[in-house]
């Protein structure tokens, strides 16, 4: 009887403090009952598999017929940002395919991610998928943090992030878009840095790890998708991959190769910081621009067009935006190309004249 008794204490209390819980706090229930879409179930979209499968074969990137890939795109702004100012449509994906992009760089800020919530973020993501699909451009989806994840210490406020929501959004990435070929890149973080020491402290090793937890996670749900790595400095130094490579199958690396990062000469630099790795490994260099500096242009411009080329190297250039820098083009009214936007639309529509002097691997 005693045994009886306690346990339904047991359960009265327990009812009682849930009630406690779900009961009105300054006129909100602090936690909702309600039912919740799980963001990490299948996919009820059917997959898209229209665009060729895009693989990794020792360092480069192959499709379906076997044939080499080089990838040469274009960066869209957070999609969340262009929602809020009534500029997410379809058009915006016509533009920059007509600038000769075969892949355009989806940045997802973890701020928003969180704001908008995952289910409804996912529906932006899925109208981007839709648009490139019909435009027969890939996507690489970027989680686009600043800073050390290792000591989750970022550079803004819009970069916090922690590991485990880190992991979070890529699983869900992975369900969700699973045998989607539309998506080839997954790009799980986009600019580590330590700033100097001011965000802490993270080893080559620390790093490797948290990106081999990541892979491994998406692969348990997706194996097709191509994760990106980046290297340290800013995306910018692949150098420990010398002596410790990640520990997968199947990936690229990134650089982000920004004119400030070396003074020219360039190409002995490039070669030493990030292009040896290319004989190796599939790159991407997934994010650099230019001022609007006709200067620039003729030297640093050129020069980084020739040399990732030279090295099947696939790119991506920053940023199809007339707010964030460097953009491409100056405003959502006219699409009026800058300088540095009409540069980009002749590499990559491969009309770029290269000067004579460019060292070329």
């Amino acid at each position: 009887m005693r045994k009886i008794m306690l346990s339904f204490m047991i359960l009265f209390t327990t009812a009682c403090f849930w009630q406690m819980g779900v009961a009105q706090q300054g006129g909100k229930k602090y936690f909702d009952w309600s039912p919740q879409k799980d963001v990490n179930k299948p996919n009820e979209k059917p997959p898209s598999r229209i665009l060729p499968l895009i693989q990794v074969k020792e360092n480069k990137f192959i499709n379906t017929a076997g044939d080499t890939v080089l990838f040469r795109g274009v960066a869209i702004a957070d999609p969340d940002k262009l929602e809020q100012q009534g500029r997410w449509n379809k058009n915006l994906f016509v533009k920059v395919k007509e600038m000769g992009a075969m892949i355009v760089r989806i940045p997802v800020h973890p701020v928003p991610w969180r704001m908008r919530t995952p289910e409804k973020y996912l529906s932006l993501l899925d109208q981007a998928v839709e648009w490139s699909t019909d435009l027969g451009m890939y996507v690489d989806i970027d989680w686009h943090s600043i800073g050390n994840l290792g000591m989750e210490l970022f550079q803004d406020p819009v970069y916090n992030t922690t590991r485990k929501e880190t992991y979070e959004f890529w699983r869900t990435m992975a369900v969700h878009f699973k045998g989607n070929t539309t998506i080839v890149f997954f790009e799980l973080f986009n600019e580590p840095t330590l700033f100097n020491g001011q965000l802490g402290s993270m080893t080559w090793s620390e790093w490797k790890t948290i990106n081999e937890n990541i892979i491994h996670l998406i692969r348990a749900y997706d194996t097709e998708k191509i994760p990106l790595v980046a290297g340290l400095d800013w995306a910018y130094d692949l150098t420990p991959i010398r002596i410790e490579p990640i520990q997968a199958a199947g990936i690229a690396y990134v650089t982000h190769p920004y004119q400030h990062k070396r003074q020219p000469p360039y190409e002995t630099k490039w070669e030493e910081d990030f292009g040896f790795a290319a004989s190796v490994y599939p790159v991407v260099a997934s994010e650099f621009g230019l001022i609007d500096d006709l200067s620039e242009k003729e030297d640093y411009g050129k020069s980084i067009i020739k040399y990732l080329e030279g090295n099947g190297i696939s790119w991506m250039c920053w940023i199809y935006d007339p707010d964030w820098y460097p953009r491409l083009i100056e405003s959502f009214d006219t699409f009026k190309l800058t300088s540095g936007g009409e540069f980009f639309q002749q590499a990559l529509q491969k009309n770029l004249k290269q000067p004579n002097n460019v060292e070329q691997k």
